[in-house]
């Protein structure tokens, strides 16, 4: 359903992630509606990935579950306690679910909202960094009807030169509602 509905769009995958990459934060941006989820399905099922996305535990039982865990939901408890019984943040919890994978590509939408944002949420990037995989910038063009996986970066530790990059690589697209994308302003100076 998912692909006819990505071809009736006239939606076209111009870039596709390269098959060593087994591991990964994928961003997906820009996010300004729900037609987003859709069209990216399509997307996906037409690359043939594998995509995980992190989900609150609760969202994962009944009536949900088998819906959600096919649509590659790995609910995730953000109360584990470590060793030392602290309770880890959920950039902990998502970086060690690489750990024990072969492969994992958890995708992320980091505007968190299909309203403008100016401000972008970080755990991916710093998902990536302590999990030591790469980020791959996946891309929803409305303007062209283009979509894909292009650019990938290996965060540096640098934060703020990674991040100008990641934000100089998404000005460029158009959302369903262009009005509602913004990069992050203040990381793209």
């Amino acid at each position: 359903m998912f692909k006819l509905i990505f071809n009736l769009g006239g939606w076209k995958i111009t870039h596709y992630l390269p098959s060593h990459i087994k591991k990964c934060v994928i961003v997906a941006a820009p996010h300004t509606s729900n037609w987003d989820f859709i069209y990216g399905m399509g997307a996906l099922k037409y690359m043939q990935l594998n995509l995980r996305f992190v989900i609150k535990k609760e969202w994962v039982r009944f009536p949900f579950k088998h819906l959600m865990l096919s649509l590659g939901a790995l609910p995730i408890d953000r109360n584990v306690k470590n060793i030392s019984e602290k309770t880890e943040g959920t950039v902990d919890v998502m970086a060690n679910l690489f750990g024990n994978r072969e492969e994992l590509r958890l995708l992320i939408t980091p505007e968190g909202t299909r309203s403008r944002r100016e401000k972008w949420k970080t755990g991916f990037y710093y998902v990536a960094l302590k999990a030591n995989v790469p980020i791959a910038l996946g891309f929803m063009d409305y303007e062209k009807k283009e979509c894909g996986i292009d650019k990938i970066i290996y965060p540096s530790g640098d934060y703020k030169k990674d991040m100008k990059e990641i934000m100089h690589f998404y000005e460029r697209f158009k959302g369903k509602n262009p009005a509602n994308f913004s990069v992050d302003i203040e990381l793209n100076k």
